[in-house]
C-alpha cells in the first residue's frame, strides 16, 4: 500500500480499551476542536467564543483532538500554534503523531481510502514532508507531542464522552467519516458503542461534518464529527466548525444540534478572519504548492454540503 494510504500499527487500538480510565470534567461546556490545521485566526475566534460562553456563566474546557498542525509551515507559526494548543486538553491526530514520531512508509499517516484521489494523497505526503522538516527544528515541541495520548474518555454530565481522532479502531480510521454514514456504516457503529460503553463519540480526521443519533442497546447515543475547525465545511461557507457539548444550549446559532440525556450536542461555526488568514496561507503555500492545490478553494468556498447533509437519522 502506498504512502498516505497505510495505517501504521502504532495507530491501532481496541474499542474495549478506550474508556477504561475516564476522567471527570468539572466544566459546563466542552469545545472539541479537530482539524485546526495551523490556522491561528480560527484559534483566536474559538477563544473568543469560549469567552462569550463564560460571560454567560458557562465554564468552558477546550479539548483538541488532533491535526492542529498542517498549514503552519514556518518556524514562528509552528511554535505559536503548538504552544497555544498544548496549554489545553489535547490528544493526537495523525499529523501531530507523524511530526513527533515519524512512521516509516506512512507518508502523511492519513490512511486515505480508495475513493480519495491519488493526487490528494501525494500532495498530503508533500505537505507532511515539509512540516516534518520544520518540526525537526523544534525538539522541545516534538517531545511534548510525543507524550500525548491518542484518545480521551471524559465523564461529562454523567455520560461517557469518547474523544477520538479517527474511529474506534485507529487514530486515522475512516469509520466515522461522512461517507461512512452515507454508506450505512456497515454495522460497526453498534459494535463500537457497545464495546466502548461510550454515550457520545466525538471525532474529526475525515474533514466533513456529521451529527448522528440513534438507539444502541436501548440507549440513545450520539456521534459528532466537526469536520474542520480551521477551514470551511459547508457550501459557499468558509467558516470552520467545532463540536460543542454542553449542559445548556449554545450562545450562538449552531449549524446543527440535538439534545440527548440533558446534553446539548452542537456543531458551532467558527467565523474567523478569512481576510487575515488567506494572505498568510498564500505566503506559506503559494499558487501551485501542494496545500494551495488541495485546499485553497475549500478555504475560500467551503464544500458541496448543505447543513441538512450533516444530520443523519439512526442507521441501526
Amino acid at each position: 500500500m502506498s504512502e498516505g494510504r497505510s495505517c501504521p500499527l502504532a495507530y491501532r487500538y481496541s474499542a474495549e480499551d478506550l474508556c477504561q480510565e475516564p476522567r471527570t470534567v468539572s466544566e459546563d461546556v466542552l469545545y472539541i476542536i479537530g482539524g485546526l490545521y495551523g490556522n491561528p485566526w480560527a484559534l483566536d475566534e474559538i477563544e473568543q467564543m469560549a469567552l462569550a460562553e463564560e460571560r454567560q456563566g458557562h465554564r468552558v474546557k477546550l479539548v483538541f483532538n488532533g491535526d492542529f498542525n498542517w498549514f503552519n509551515a514556518s518556524d514562528s507559526l509552528f511554535r505559536t500554534i503548538n504552544n497555544r494548543v498544548l496549554d489545553h486538553t489535547v490528544s493526537l491526530g495523525n499529523v501531530d503523531f507523524e511530526l513527533a514520531n515519524p512512521s516509516a512508509g506512512a507518508g502523511c499517516g492519513c490512511a486515505y481510502p480508495d475513493f480519495v484521489d491519488q493526487g490528494v494523497v501525494e500532495r498530503s505526503n508533500l505537505i507532511m514532508e515539509r512540516l516534518q522538516g520544520i518540526a525537526g527544528e523544534h525538539p522541545d515541541i516534538q517531545r511534548r507531542l510525543s507524550l500525548l495520548p491518542r484518545y480521551r474518555c471524559l465523564i461529562f454530565g454523567g455520560l461517557k464522552v469518547l474523544v477520538v481522532h479517527g474511529d474506534l479502531e485507529s487514530l486515522a480510521g475512516w469509520g466515522l467519516a461522512h461517507e461512512a454514514f452515507v454508506d450505512g456504516n456497515d454495522g460497526k457503529l453498534s459494535q463500537w458503542f457497545l464495546a466502548s460503553g461510550a454515550d457520545v463519540i466525538a471525532s474529526t480526521h475525515t474533514c466533513l461534518p456529521v451529527l448522528w443519533s440513534g438507539l444502541v442497546g436501548e440507549q440513545s447515543r450520539v456521534v459528532v464529527n466537526n469536520g474542520s475547525a480551521g477551514m470551511g465545511n459547508l457550501q459557499s461557507d468558509p467558516r470552520g466548525l467545532i463540536t460543542r457539548i454542553g449542559l445548556s444550549s449554545p450562545v450562538i446559532e449552531p449549524v446543527a444540534g440535538i439534545e440527548r440525556h440533558g446534553l446539548h450536542v452542537s456543531l458551532l461555526p467558527v467565523s474567523y478572519a478569512l481576510e487575515a488568514w488567506l494572505p498568510e496561507f498564500d505566503r506559506l503555500w503559494p499558487v501551485g504548492s501542494p496545500a494551495a492545490v488541495s485546499y485553497r478553494n475549500r478555504i475560500l468556498k467551503g464544500t458541496s454540503l448543505s447543513a441538512d447533509d450533516v444530520i443523519f437519522p439512526s442507521l441501526i
